[in-house]
């Protein structure tokens, strides 16, 4: 044989044996870091940040073995594809920003699908009923969704009322309270529109308020906002709706110890009190129902379907008063005249 030509077959040979060692050490690098682990590593990617950040930060927590190669690999999705031909792997591939849980067990093509979905990791919270505006706030901030500050101001921005069409200076009152999904990186906006469109969806299952006007609605918002803070037994509801009603009809002011408590602590920034004093009743405030008549300026809480019911749909009574008679149960003893009316002299609030 030839000299050249074992020269030549030399050559091809140690191409090869170059050609396998580097499959042999690409298919390595590709493999999952450990098949066996299934524990997830939560990873946050913000807005904005680049694939090869993002490779950075999958090497940094050991979801991959090579941040270079997973770069290319997402730059050229024909790259991908052809590394991993079993697994669904899309022309365009578009990481996006989102929380997510991978582990070390998932190969380039795994994570890059789980990246490309957007997914987030949602956060509970529950929201009581007869909450105001500044006490969801602090539940938000508490859990981590937004600061109660600016939650607060976005509640009063009048670009945003004029959006759901409110006549009034907040939202406070159409802020539905119910457990919610959000998530970490949520903007206030959408905080704000998921609780605002639920009140609308729930609102829609009243009959009686199909139709009727923004004002109309807001004004039966306020009664239901004073009922919510005053009712403690659903059934007393429609009751306790009345008696508003009936003193609303003849300029008799509604007497509600929910709206002095609603002065003391909203207004002048005190402790939740124990009970209502005389003097508290007296203070000069539009929201002192025992000083003026009719209903507040503004709601003074966040009513749920009980207390929207039942402004929506008082009970037909002669009822002109009511008055607790079991603090501990709740329940209520309601009166016509003043007369059957037996006044204590420590006015309890009802605390949810």
């Amino acid at each position: 044989m030839k000299k050249s030509v074992k020269i030549f077959l030399s050559f091809i040979l140690f191409f090869f044996i170059i050609l396998a060692a580097a499959c042999l050490y690409l298919f390595n690098q590709i493999k999952p870091v450990s098949s066996s682990n299934t524990d997830d590593i939560r990873l946050e990617i913000e807005y904005g940040t680049s694939i090869y950040t993002i490779s950075q930060l999958l090497k940094e927590e050991n979801l991959i073995r090579n941040q270079q190669l997973f770069y290319y690999a997402v730059r050229y999705p024909k790259v991908l594809k052809f590394l991993y031909p079993a697994e669904s792997v899309t022309e365009n591939i578009e990481l996006k920003s989102g929380i997510y849980h991978l582990n070390p067990g998932m190969n380039y093509a795994q994570i890059v699908k789980a990246l490309s979905s957007g997914q987030q990791e949602y956060i509970k919270v529950s929201i009581p009923e007869g909450l105001t505006i500044s006490k969801i706030g602090e539940i938000l901030e508490e859990k981590g969704i937004c600061n109660q500050k600016d939650f607060k101001s976005f509640c009063y921005n009048q670009q945003l009322l004029n959006k759901y069409n409110i006549p009034a200076s907040s939202l406070e009152g159409f802020l539905f309270p119910d457990t919610y999904f959000f998530t970490s990186n949520m903007k206030i906006e959408s905080v704000i529109d998921m609780m605002v469109s639920n009140f609308f969806d729930k609102i829609s299952t009243i009959d009686s308020l199909k139709g009727i006007s923004m004002d109309d609605l807001y004004y039966k918002v306020k009664l239901a906002s004073i009922v919510e803070r005053e009712y403690r037994i659903a059934d007393e509801a429609p009751l306790i709706a009345s008696v508003f009603v009936n003193r609303l009809k003849y300029n008799i002011g509604l007497y509600s110890c929910a709206t002095v408590e609603y002065i003391l602590t909203e207004i002048e920034g005190r402790p939740h009190p124990e009970r209502i004093l005389i003097e508290d009743t007296k203070i000069d405030s539009p929201y002192n129902t025992y000083k003026y008549a009719g209903l507040p300026p503004t709601p003074i809480s966040n009513p749920g379907m009980v207390a929207l019911n039942a402004a929506a749909n008082p009970a037909k009574t002669k009822y002109y008063f009511f008055q607790i008679v079991d603090p501990q149960e709740g329940r209520h003893v309601f009166t016509t005249t003043f007369d059957e009316h037996v006044e204590s002299h420590n006015l309890y609030t009802k605390k949810r």
